[in-house]
């Protein structure tokens, strides 16, 4: 079996930058990565990123069924010598922001686990995408920048908690399983890599009122994070009806000190003051 440097040489793969494309070199962090998604013969599994396929090959080995989304169309006469061998395996050349993977498990029948080791640049569009489609997905475990895996399992008066960490964790249960060093990659990246694994809550922390409503508090609690509660509530345009008295009211209503800066809210106080607030708002209309 070729190693995962063979396979660069053998296909004269060349990492295109415009795609931020690092391939992941140590074969014993793949084999971790995929130990860590507890991958069952009667799982459909979405692997963001297939790359040069040796994550690929591992799955499709595990999985009932595999469906390998790459964007990079030199790649994929790699991924199809890969998986030639196995017929549950399937290749889908798109860009992962834009497939639909509700469809996806609709078409399969059951929620899908998903993994891959991301690209830098979409990791933050790619946690809401998931996040958008969550109730298809049974599981992720993804490789992502350490700095993005910190800011996503940071809990309250933690440098890294913000909006991200709140609007992930109100709906899954995170955690960080370990680090990968720089040098398993080929090109080696300025930053080092991390892996995280996540599931899908029944139900959301705090059951809202208003999805969206709730995730336009939260970036607002964090829009200048020196500043307090208060004060960025009021700069709010959700909130642009509520009188300083009645966001202050409902402040006090939740048992927050408008004094507070929004890094130092729990998961619950950030759902119940939404929820809160939203009432309020519909009370005026």
């Amino acid at each position: 079996m070729q190693t995962p440097k063979d396979l660069l040489r053998t296909y004269q793969i060349r990492p295109r930058k415009r795609l931020s494309q690092s391939f992941l070199i140590d074969a014993n962090t793949v084999r971790k990565i995929v130990s860590a998604g507890a991958v069952g013969s009667t799982d459909t599994v979405l692997e963001i990123g297939a790359g040069n396929g040796v994550m690929t090959r591992l799955l499709a080995a595990q999985a009932g069924q595999l469906i390998a989304v790459e964007i990079d169309e030199q790649l994929l006469p790699v991924l199809e010598d890969q998986l030639l061998t196995y017929p549950a395996a399937r290749i889908e050349n798109a860009d992962i922001l834009k497939l639909n993977i509700s469809d996806i498990s609709s078409r399969y029948g059951m929620k899908i686990k998903v993994m891959g080791n991301v690209p830098y640049h979409i990791s933050t569009p790619l946690i809401f995408h998931l996040l958008a489609h969550r109730s298809a997905i049974d599981s992720f475990t993804l490789m992502l920048q350490e700095e993005v895996v910190d800011r996503l399992v940071s809990g309250p008066d933690c440098k890294p908690y913000g909006v991200p960490s709140v609007l992930l964790q109100m709906f899954a249960e995170v955690e960080k399983l370990f680090s990968v060093s720089a040098g398993c990659f080929s090109p080696r990246p300025k930053v080092q890599s991390a892996v995280m694994r996540g599931r899908f809550r029944k139900s959301p922390v705090v059951e809202l009122a208003d999805e969206a409503f709730f995730s336009a508090i939260v970036k607002a609690a964090f829009a200048q994070r020196r500043k307090m509660l208060m004060n960025n509530l009021t700069q709010a345009v959700v909130l642009k009806t509520l009188s300083t008295a009645r966001l202050r009211s409902c402040l006090d209503q939740a048992g927050i000190d408008g004094k507070r800066r929004g890094e130092t809210l729990t998961l619950e106080e950030f759902g119940n003051l939404s929820n809160l607030l939203k009432k309020e708002i519909q009370c005026l209309d």
